[in-house]
């Protein structure tokens, strides 16, 4: 057992990555089976997003981005792992699948989103280097609007149209000013919101389950028929990621902690953001696959980080910021 971090943290991320899929599950479950009670939600999807993303600001401080100075490196080879590795699998999943224009899209969309702050949580459960997991994290969302559009056009543009212009646009709307604003409110009144801190990741899980049902209610009628090509191609998605992730890790001679952090922030995605680009661009049922990504990835990485801790049990602990990846539990 490692001794040098609170049992009550250890419960508190079990507890949190096994709460958020089981009610992201059943907020999927009410959009199939009752869409009439959730049809006036996809308006809503851009603010609930804009909400998840507020409350991870609020869990940023500045140490996040001390930790890219200082470590550079890694920092830059796990952004390329990200950028290059999960949309290059979204783009070769879907054409090998075959599958049709609005779910190829939905994949590829879901491949070019930035880290999932989830993966910070799973790294600590996996004895992981949460700091290095933290500094990909934020610095993939940070360069979200710049990064995911552009990626969008060139590999889904040849199955539906892309508007790179207006999504960059709705990523710093919804993403980078809503992180950007929490981060202030923590700088000002650190005092108060390290009292509420704790409520920030049950906010931001409710808000992504509502995100879920809303998208679920939209492709209601179209889930039956494509819900096990769909499922197929997330979980080929978020496997393939998890494992060339901590491949790549391992090339570079990161280190095990580091690569183990390298295999959740790879492969590991913010599907909130996916199925809000998705709904707002493309249609419902190309926002289906974030929907299911965002259910599956949390149940694969407890599971692969269950894996990985108990390999690793009797070994020397991986520095990690276990406050920080408790309070950055909501993802996507």
């Amino acid at each position: 057992m490692i001794t040098d971090r609170p049992a009550s943290d250890d419960k508190a991320a079990r507890r949190a990555v096994t709460v958020f899929p089981v009610l992201v599950l059943v907020a999927g479950a009410a959009g199939l089976v009752s869409p009439g009670a959730f049809a006036d939600w996809t308006s809503s999807v851009p603010y609930l997003l804009g909400t998840v993303m507020f409350c991870m600001g609020l869990t940023m401080t500045p140490l996040d981005f001390r930790g890219v100075a200082k470590r550079p490196w890694a920092v830059a080879i796990g952004l390329v792992a990200h950028y290059v590795i999960m949309p290059g699998l979204g783009w070769l999943i879907a054409h090998l699948l075959g599958l049709p224009p609005q779910l190829a899209a939905g994949v590829i969309l879901v491949g070019c989103a930035p880290s999932g702050t989830a993966s910070n949580v799973v790294t600590f459960l996996a004895r992981g280097d949460v700091a290095l997991s933290v500094s990909v994290a934020t610095v993939s969302t940070v360069l979200a609007p710049l990064v995911t559009p552009p990626l969008t056009l060139l590999l889904a543009g040849a199955y539906l149209p892309v508007d790179a212009g207006s999504m960059m646009t709705d990523i710093l709307k919804t993403v980078l000013l809503p992180v950007l604003g929490g981060l202030l409110v923590r700088l000002v009144a650190g005092k108060l919101v390290d009292r509420v801190l704790g409520l920030m990741p049950w906010l931001s899980s409710l808000a992504v389950a509502a995100i879920v049902a809303a998208v679920v209610a939209g492709s209601a009628s179209a889930i039956k028929s494509a819900a096990v090509s769909v499922l197929i191609a997330v979980v080929l998605h978020n496997g393939f990621g998890l494992a060339l992730g901590y491949g790549v890790g391992k090339a570079t001679e990161l280190g095990r902690p580091a690569s183990r952090a390298m295999a959740f922030e790879v492969g590991m995605q913010n599907s909130g953001l996916a199925a809000s680009l998705a709904t707002a661009h493309f249609s419902p049922l190309a926002a289906l696959p974030a929907a299911v990504f965002s259910v599956w990835h949390n149940i694969s990485g407890a599971l692969v980080a269950a894996w990985l801790s108990h390999r690793s049990r009797h070994s020397r602990p991986a520095p990690a910021a276990a406050g920080h990846a408790l309070a950055t539990a909501e993802e996507a």
